[in-house]
């Protein structure tokens, strides 16, 4: 485990935090495995009937560490993607508990990924949404070429995803992905809220609703594969390897 992410459990819910304030909660692969086990861990426990994912007051995620990132994909020799991030994904997929992000700050790449997989989304006016793949020459992930237009259409999708474009916390809501909008520093406080109210619906009934809204989790599974599977061979192309140059000259500057 990692001293990066901590994991409560508060009454019925179970609340995963980010913390690692330093590098704008930048993930690295120990804290994907954290991550998972935390999700994997409640499935079976009656007692975890939601589960928040939060970065705390300021930050959710700046995406993957990108140092350990490329470290890993070098060490995965011909994965798709490295180990512990993909287990996270599939962690995600097949949750069959109802999740809530407390989004407070920046959720870039598998920042924004992770909360087309939630079931009820909080942002902070502070807050904004990117997946800026395209600008290191990559695609997009984590079943987000999936679920990105079917809940926002493809015109707002290709705009986010391939043109790499943010979008605000209003603007998020307005697409459909962010349920509530709320001041700086109370997303967490309000999830618990939300979770306080799941907690109290007949468990099996929301179970039942809730399959019946997700998409399939094979689906999903398929396109994180087929998703995986360009996001591996754009890792070696020449725009990719341009792009990963240019971001670790302008960070040694």
């Amino acid at each position: 485990m990692t001293e990066h992410v901590l994991v409560t459990d508060e009454d019925a819910t179970r609340v995963i935090t980010l913390r690692r304030p330093e590098k704008k909660n930048a993930l690295t692969q120990e804290m994907y495995a954290a991550m998972s086990n935390a999700i994997d861990t409640a499935q079976n426990n009656p007692e975890i009937r939601c589960l928040i994912i939060t970065g705390g007051s300021g930050v959710f995620t700046a995406g993957n560490d990108l140092d350990d990132f490329m470290k890993a994909s070098s060490a995965a020799q011909g994965e798709a993607r490295p180990m512990n991030a993909v287990k996270f994904l599939h962690s995600l997929v097949h949750n069959t508990k109802p999740i809530i992000a407390a989004v407070d700050g920046i959720a870039i790449g598998i920042g924004t990924t992770l909360t087309f997989h939630c079931d009820y989304v909080l942002a902070s006016t502070a807050a904004t949404f990117s997946t800026p793949f395209i600008h290191l020459g990559l695609v997009p992930e984590g079943a987000s070429s999936l679920l990105v237009p079917m809940t926002m259409g493809h015109q707002r999708a290709f705009e986010m995803l391939v043109m790499g474009r943010p979008v605000s916390a209003q603007d998020a809501k307005e697409a459909g992905f962010v349920n509530a909008v709320v001041a700086p520093g109370h997303t967490e406080v309000e999830a618990r809220k939300v979770a306080r109210e799941i907690c109290a619906l007949p468990a099996e009934a929301v179970a039942l609703s809730r399959k019946l809204l997700k998409q399939p989790p094979d689906e999903l599974v398929r396109r994180i594969e087929q998703e995986s599977h360009l996001f591996s061979e754009r890792m070696s192309s020449k725009e990719a390897m341009a792009a990963f140059k240019a971001f670790f000259a302008r960070k040694k500057a």
